[in-house]
């Protein structure tokens, strides 16, 4: 399954809003996971079975949890069991029907 999801404190000590220190520590869980991944300006995207990925949002989580009262979680899971790397697999079909004179 790929999961991609969001987690980010509800409160933060600066007036910005800026969450990136806390949201640098759930990435940090997720990298040391060994778990396929990618994370770009909105989610995180990995990729597993079910109990090692979501003990993985969950660890991802208790880390945000840690500097914030209150946190938001957004979870979106593509469940397709038999099938992996599909992280890369499932934008390399689209490129394919793009063509090779596609702009990324």
């Amino acid at each position: 399954m790929i999961v991609a999801f969001s987690v980010a404190p509800t409160s933060t000590p600066s007036a910005d809003a800026e969450m990136s220190e806390a949201v640098a520590e759930a990435v940090r869980v997720v990298r040391a996971s060994g778990l396929p991944h990618e994370t770009n300006a909105m989610f995180t995207l990995i990729e597993g079975e079910w109990d090692e990925v979501f003990g993985v949002i969950k660890q991802a989580t208790a880390a945000v949890e840690a500097v914030s009262p209150r946190v938001s979680l957004v979870i979106k899971a593509d469940i397709r069991p038999g099938y992996t790397d599909r992280i890369r697999g499932k934008v390399e079909a689209i490129d394919r029907h793009l063509g090779p004179d596609s702009a990324q």
